[in-house]
């Protein structure tokens, strides 16, 4: 059968797209190496009880992350693309996410203090000692402040091209985690969760200097007369919203299932998160850098069609496989990324590896939103779906038991998925 022209342009654009993302492939494997050790290190030190309150500080600072940075990481990308070819407007747009990150780390670091002091720590991590719990939540503050710089530094060697500089920041950042993890966790000198807090000090350091080559300055921007802030202001509400809804909805989910099933169970429960997580990790690295800056140049309806949907294609295509292998050797990969007393996870993967599908089409199509800042779309969208997993996963245990927090997690990302393709089939497109 003949190819019709238009059939063979369509592919022809999903080979051209695959091939930065051979490039990327190698920044990809190194997250996944540092994620995979980083979770069996805590795994074999720790039981699942244990491992569940390190996930459960892991999330909260994940809020102080987006509320230091505003969760503008895909902006310092997509901005950074968009005015990369105008100097002068770039270190006025650069100065104003400075300006912006600076005064919010300093509300974050006066909350943390107060959170460690009032919150009620003895429920949040339960069996863990409070005055280590209250000591690595300040040990956290320059750890998040840290981890932020890694991330900005990053994104915008993304948004400027500078492929290998972005690739040398995240591998050797990923390198400078593992063994800080390894070290503190073999030698005892600090507490876990004291560990897991500080992990970017040094690889921040590093991204710090190496970006500064490349023009991102500190001292270079503040000296910069122009202060750009309001393109930054979409970017942060729909960065900083998932950012703390999500934590949230899984703190809740969590906090039900301890209550239901045991600590232990909820660790089993943290553990199939996890796999999520590493499917998402690999997915949503390659995207930021090679999808959101093409995207973000897009003028037209036509040119958007052209650079977006066979990268699209390509993503769920990758997505559909990683699960089915992922499903067919459950039985090997969870005893590889955590150890024998997680072996209950393989049990309960199957609707969260669908959910996942539907997670990473979902974010393909919310960073279309981010580039065209569609933001009263994506906000709605994003509360909405977000307050569903939590409601509905409390729901479902009812029901399902154990299982129904994947249940719900397959439905609520197929919402979303849905509700996203139909928003940015029917964006209005004009030259901004």
């Amino acid at each position: 059968m003949m190819i019709s022209n238009q059939n063979e342009s369509f592919l022809l654009r999903v080979v051209l797209g695959f091939i930065p993302a051979v490039k990327a492939s190698g920044v990809t494997l190194c997250n996944a190496l540092r994620a995979f050790a980083i979770n069996k290190l805590l795994a074999v030190f720790l039981p699942p009880s244990a491992f569940a309150c390190v996930a459960q500080f892991t999330n909260i600072m994940s809020m102080g992350y987006a509320t230091s940075s505003l969760a503008m990481q895909n902006g310092w990308t997509s901005l950074t693309a968009k005015y990369k070819g105008d100097e002068k407007k770039l270190l006025a747009v650069w100065h104003g996410g400075v300006r912006l990150t600076t005064f919010a780390t300093v509300f974050t670091c006066i909350f943390g203090v107060l959170f460690c002091v009032l919150a009620p720590l003895e429920t949040l991590f339960p069996g863990m000692n409070p005055r280590l719990v209250q000591a690595a939540i300040l040990f956290a503050l320059p750890g998040i402040v840290a981890s932020n710089i890694v991330t900005i530094t990053a994104a915008t060697m993304a948004g400027l091209g500078e492929k290998h500089r972005w690739a040398v920041i995240n591998m050797v950042s990923a390198l400078w985690q593992v063994l800080w993890v390894a070290f503190f966790l073999y030698t005892g000198r600090l507490s876990v969760l004291s560990v897991v807090a500080t992990q970017s000090i040094v690889a921040a350091v590093f991204a710090a200097r190496y970006g500064a080559r490349a023009g991102f300055s500190i001292k270079r921007i503040w000296a910069s007369p122009g202060d750009e802030r309001c393109p930054w202001v979409s970017f942060a509400l729909m960065g900083i919203v998932p950012m703390i809804l999500s934590p949230l909805a899984l703190t809740v989910i969590r906090t039900g299932v301890g209550m239901n099933f045991g600590h232990d169970a909820a660790g089993i429960w943290q553990s199939v998160m996890k796999i999520s997580d590493f499917i998402f990790m690999m997915m949503s690295s390659i995207l930021c850098v090679i999808l959101l800056p093409k995207i973000s140049g897009a003028k037209t309806k036509e040119e958007f069609n052209e650079n977006f949907y066979p990268l699209f294609a390509m993503t769920m295509g990758i997505a559909f496989v990683a699960v089915v292998v992922l499903y067919l050797s459950r039985g090997i990969i969870v005893p590889l990324l955590f150890s024998k007393a997680y072996m209950g996870a393989a049990d309960y993967m199957l609707w969260q590896l669908v959910g996942d599908i539907f997670r990473t089409g979902g974010y393909t199509l919310a960073l279309v939103l981010f580039a065209r800042q569609a933001t009263k779309s994506f906000l709605a969208i994003e509360i909405s779906c977000e307050i569903l997993l939590a409601l509905g996963s409390l729901v479902a245990m009812k029901f399902f038991e154990f299982n129904g927090p994947m249940i719900a997690y397959a439905f609520e990302n197929f919402i979303y998925f849905v509700l996203l393709f139909i928003v940015v089939r029917r964006l209005k497109w004009k030259i901004q």
